[in-house]
């Protein structure tokens, strides 16, 4: 009887002794993070109350106790606290990104297995119809495969001229499928070719000219990519004269990535844009800060 008494006690010392250690640490981050002007506020008051309630000279030690211990380890504190705080959120958005560019490299792989078949199979078309046209076909869909490749290695990053050079192989073969329906132009300073910019984006703007603008028109049209540096800032443009856009309606699947990616890799710096011209078509713009790289 008298060893589970014995028991009993030691859990209870056990018990009170982790209270304190816990309330003691959450006083001491507390300690570390308060500033000294509320410090002085609260020590006033405590001073105040501990003397109507007959603490005598209590109050007053615990109040120099406390500026002694933050002026001694507060500020190394806290800095942990600080350090502590950022690297959560360096983690975070770290996951963020490694989130986001998987699912940019999952709707990738959902995309180019069918613009691959359908160029295979349009060069093998060609090679029983116009042979010349197939090896130039062939030789633009290399092009892309070689602007892609290297993105796919920096997982998800490259340089502006990659872009550009990708969208360009896109566009020509895009060009042997709808012949006449299809023409385009590529705007890109040479001073802008190598810098960073976010990979699959100005492909992704590209391809939704096609498939929502110009598919849908029976005479086809126009697409322009242009580059160039606003206030600091990139600017990618890519311009039809298709069918237009809806303002009002959903971004899709496409468009939704887009957003999501600039705001985790750009911390909120980047934006989409989208413009609907009275004359017709559409403008969608990505622009992203020059001295930053995603």
């Amino acid at each position: 009887m008298k060893q589970r008494d014995d028991n009993k006690v030691l859990h209870l010392i056990m018990d009170i002794t982790d209270t304190v250690t816990v309330v003691w640490w959450k006083f001491f981050d507390w300690l570390a993070v308060v500033p000294w002007s509320s410090l002085l506020g609260i020590s006033l008051v405590a001073m105040i109350v501990g003397g109507a309630l007959g603490l005598g000279g209590l109050m007053p030690a615990l109040v120099f106790a406390s500026f002694i211990i933050k002026s001694l380890a507060g500020g190394k504190r806290s800095a942990e606290i600080a350090a502590t705080a950022a690297a959560t959120r360096a983690d975070v958005e770290a996951l963020e990104r490694r989130l986001l560019e998987a699912e940019m490299a999952a709707l990738q792989a959902q995309i180019e297995p069918h613009f691959l078949f359908n160029t295979l199979a349009l060069i093998g078309q060609l090679i029983e119809t116009n042979p010349a046209q197939a090896t130039i076909v062939h030789q633009h869909l290399i092009k892309y495969l070689r602007s892609a490749m290297p993105q796919m290695r920096d997982k998800g990053n490259g340089k502006l001229g990659q872009q550009m050079d990708m969208c360009r192989a896109y566009l020509n073969i895009m060009q042997a499928r709808m012949q006449e329906r299809l023409s385009y132009n590529i705007d890109l300073p040479s001073e802008l070719e190598f810098l960073p910019f976010p990979s699959m984006m100005i492909q992704t703007l590209v391809e939704n000219s096609i498939k929502h603008g110009l598919e849908p028109k029976t005479t086809g049209g126009h697409i322009s990519i242009t580059a160039k540096q606003v206030d600091g800032q990139l600017l990618v443009e890519v311009s039809d004269n298709g069918m237009g856009f809806d303002l009002h309606a959903d971004d899709g699947m496409g468009l939704t990535n887009i957003r999501e990616r600039l705001k985790v890799l750009y911390s909120g710096k980047a934006q989409l844009v989208i413009e609907a011209p009275q004359a017709g078509g559409a403008v969608v713009g990505i622009l992203v800060p020059v001295d930053s790289k995603p």
